[in-house]
């Protein structure tokens, strides 16, 4: 209910306010597309009304399975002014799994790019629920759609959006969870939650007018880890890229001015090996922000050399992305660059909008000292909703009053978190616990090491040992002799992995998080373990 001072807080209103402010400042860049903030606003309004003409009411469903671009970027403004809640969905999802997000989300509307998604008439068979399709571009002939995205922003000319957003605490947005674990669920931002957390965003990585954000990281992971309105908050200008193809991030780098982006370690990886095999290095001031799986120092260190500052986030889907950040102190400024490089690979203090604590099964904290093991669990503003229609799941979820985020982790003496682990990650080894982040991040360090995972693989004697999952650089050569002198060297004997494999690739995500489970399926299913020989991996 809106009073004289109170009004309900959603991020709509960054984008009301900044074309408004700088109605000619560039707002967004998409292949050919540029929009100034005042147009950016036209074809959200455009698409709110748009969606009214076919019937889309405030609450309904509108998904999006869509690449990087200005289509899925305006929905994050145009679907919440029409009173309707966003599904973005992740592009590599497999079939059945996209269905399965349409059928839990009861979507009225699906806006697609028919490449993505082949067969369209068979899948709306399949939806009941599913009363519009949408083709991705001008044009939707042949590909089973009813309309195509310029006929929806045809739709919406000259008509007016009346719905008013009334309630702050209205979904803004359903993030189904990317699939690590193997089972989605559908996890509920709200818009004062969204709000909140883009201006959190806006302080803690100095966002500013200046800002130009490179869209490396794919819009449906957590609504871009709500950088759709945290920059537009800011009134920077957003550049769409599809994928984060190492050759094309620098080029628009260069010829964009790019002064932000966010990252997976795995783009890191592949940006910082890149940089070096072609002798890189940055012009200007580039901040990355990384999150999503904890990076190695190693990971960080070579981000760093070609001229970038790299922000360590920590976040989940379920606290609206990142949550915490690794605040740097001044003090750290005179400290050796490996050093530094190892302070950063912490994950830090909790951010404006939440509260952290590393604690006990008893919900008792643990001593600050770096080495007592204990759950990070969170509570504030940055915290889901709940789960989609899973009471039960959000009651176990946030036992305690605090949010369990199934991460182990140890708290240092100046407060600053350290995660070990997630909780089914750790690897009980002959009664030892293994953190396979301590093993993963001693093999980084070897320079013919581009990608490593360590999951457990079951043994005889002693219930289950870590396995190494090795991807080397390109043309060079390295033994499992040489990787397991080089863990020995440098970690106790019963954390060095016993059985260790070189791969081509490791299975990700699309947001580029490494899918251990299905490593560790394979593993287990295998009894005594996958042992492939000298020519690829064998057991020490």
């Amino acid at each position: 209910m809106e009073r004289t001072n109170c009004r309900p807080l959603t991020p709509v209103s960054f984008l009301e306010r900044s074309a408004r402010v700088f109605p000619e400042r560039t707002a967004v860049v998409s292949q050919e597309t540029r929009l100034t903030y005042r147009e950016f606003l036209e074809r959200a309004r455009r698409m709110a009304a748009g969606l009214a003409a076919i019937g889309i009411n405030p609450g309904d469903r509108v998904a999006f399975l869509a690449m990087n671009g200005e289509p899925l970027l305006t929905a994050h403004f145009g679907v919440p002014m029409s009173g309707a809640v966003l599904v973005a969905m992740n592009t590599r999802l497999a079939r059945s799994e996209i269905l399965y997000i349409l059928r839990d989300a009861e979507a009225s509307a699906l806006v697609v790019d028919p490449s993505l998604l082949p067969n369209l008439p068979e899948l709306r068979g399949q939806c009941p629920e599913l009363r519009t399709v949408i083709a991705a571009g001008s044009d939707q002939d042949g590909s089973g759609a009813d309309l195509s995205y310029s006929d929806l922003l045809a739709g919406g000319t000259d008509r007016n959006s009346a719905y008013k957003i009334g309630d702050e605490n209205a979904l803004i947005s359903l993030n189904y969870t990317s699939g690590t674990t193997g089972h989605l669920k559908g996890v509920m931002y709200t818009h004062r939650g969204s709000y909140l957390n883009a201006l959190g965003t806006v302080i803690e990585v100095e966002l500013t007018g200046a800002t130009r954000y490179l869209w490396t990281l794919p819009m449906f992971h957590c609504n871009g880890w709500c950088y759709p309105w945290a920059v537009t908050a800011a009134a920077g200008t957003h550049v769409c890229l599809e994928r984060p193809i190492p050759p094309d991030v620098f080029r628009i780098i260069e010829t964009e001015g790019i002064t932000h982006l966010c990252a997976a370690p795995t783009v890191l990886i592949d940006l910082a090996h890149y940089a070096a095999s072609n002798q890189i290095t940055l012009s200007a001031k580039l901040t990355i922000m990384t999150g999503g799986a904890a990076p190695a120092p190693q990971v960080i260190r070579n981000v760093e050399a070609i001229g970038a500052k790299v922000i360590h986030l920590y976040g989940l889907t379920e606290t609206y992305g990142p949550s915490t950040l690794c605040q740097w102190q001044p003090e750290w400024d005179t400290l050796p660059f490996e050093e530094q490089a190892a302070l950063k690979a912490r994950q830090g203090v909790a951010d404006l909008m939440v509260e952290q604590r590393v604690v006990r099964e008893d919900m008792t904290g643990v001593e600050p000292n770096g080495q007592e093991i204990g759950e990070l669990v969170i509570r504030g503003n940055g915290v889901m909703k709940g789960y989609y229609r899973d009471s039960e799941a959000t009651e176990s979820a946030f036992r305690g009053g605090w949010f369990h985020t199934g991460d182990l982790a140890a708290l240092h003496p100046d407060g600053y978190v350290e995660v070990k682990d997630r909780a089914k990650d750790i690897i009980i080894s002959g009664g030892e616990n293994v953190s396979t982040l301590e093993v993963e991040r001693v093999i980084y360090t070897h320079p013919a090491v581009l990608e490593v995972a360590v999951v457990s693989s079951p043994h005889e004697r002693f219930g289950e040992v870590p396995k190494a999952f090795v991807v080397l650089k390109p043309n060079v050569d390295l033994t499992v002799e040489t990787v397991y002198a080089h863990c020995r060297e440098r970690l106790a004997g019963f954390k060095c992995p016993r059985r260790i494999e070189f791969v081509d690739e490791l299975p990700k995500t699309s947001t580029g998080k490494i899918r251990k489970y299905v490593l560790r399926s394979r593993e287990w299913k295998t009894p005594g373990g996958t042992d492939h020989g000298a020519a690829d991996g064998r057991t020490i």
